[in-house]
């Protein structure tokens, strides 16, 4: 179908990974606004369905729900196969959903770090594995990862996290290379401390540990930014979509900070 001015994403199918809340939230209504058919994943349909109800379609296409886990190989099989069966081929892949504990690297559990990867790292391996067969074949996708600085730069006491969010760049990057000349592209987004949950459990780490009160410890992650400020899930959204429009193919194998300047 035709690209319109309008509706710049019309007759594409996205999926949505951690699309129930925070950066996924923001992206799937972005997509939406900009004509895509979406399909939210998660672990949790009660919180997919909470999403979808609070989301504005405008009568525009409507947004279909699969459960997964992300870091289950036949959670994700499923998952694909039934978006795909449900709403068409899958053309857009955001691959969203995350996870991060705050430790002492001697004292993070193999189990923690295991598990960090599995859900940051190894879950944007298998769905990108799912969806990029279809999208060689038909000489067109868009692959988008949601990384985070902590995929440019190191933070103490988040070392796994670190680890699977760095492992997703230079995944994102060979898979550029494999997909230059088969129209799929593959780019990282990568926020800084953004209004999310994530950064509200953060933040309460930090009145845990230190006693500082839940103003203070906020803006102690704000001055990490430049801007002085946490970032918007929605400005992260508006760089995700940027990425995944058809006239945006030149654009493979790069990662975009949405963080006011923390890294340059």
């Amino acid at each position: 179908m035709a690209m319109s001015n309008r509706y710049p994403l019309e007759g594409l199918h996205a999926v949505v990974t951690g699309g129930g809340s925070g950066i996924g939230a923001a992206v799937a209504q972005a997509l939406i606004a900009d004509g895509a058919r979406v399909t939210l994943m998660g672990r949790r349909l009660d919180r997919l369905q909470a999403q979808r109800d609070r989301m504005d379609v405008d009568g525009g296409p409507a947004v279909a729900l699969q459960v997964c886990d992300v870091g289950d190989e036949a959670s994700v099989r499923a998952a694909f196969a039934a978006a795909a069966d449900d709403s068409g081929p899958i053309d857009l892949l955001i691959n969203n959903a995350g996870q991060v504990e705050t430790a002492p690297f001697a004292k993070t559990s193999l189990e923690t770090w295991q598990r960090l990867i599995n859900v940051n790292l190894t879950g944007s391996f298998l769905c990108s594995r799912e969806v990029l067969p279809g999208m060689t074949e038909r000489r067109f996708g868009r692959i988008v990862n949601v990384a985070s600085t902590a995929a440019l730069k190191g933070y103490a006491y988040v070392a796994a996290y670190c680890a699977a969010k760095h492992g997703v760049l230079g995944m994102t990057r060979a898979l550029a290379l494999e997909t230059a000349r088969k129209g799929v592209t593959v780019n990282a987004v990568c926020p800084g401390y953004t209004e999310t949950d994530i950064v509200a459990g953060a933040i309460d780490t930090i009145v845990a540990k230190t006693g500082r009160s839940a103003e203070a410890a906020r803006a102690e992650l704000a001055a990490v930014n430049p801007q002085g400020r946490l970032i918007d899930p929605v400005e992260v959204a508006a760089a995700v979509v940027w990425l995944a429009r058809r006239d945006s193919g030149a654009i493979t194998g790069q990662a975009i900070a949405v963080a006011g300047g923390e890294v340059m």
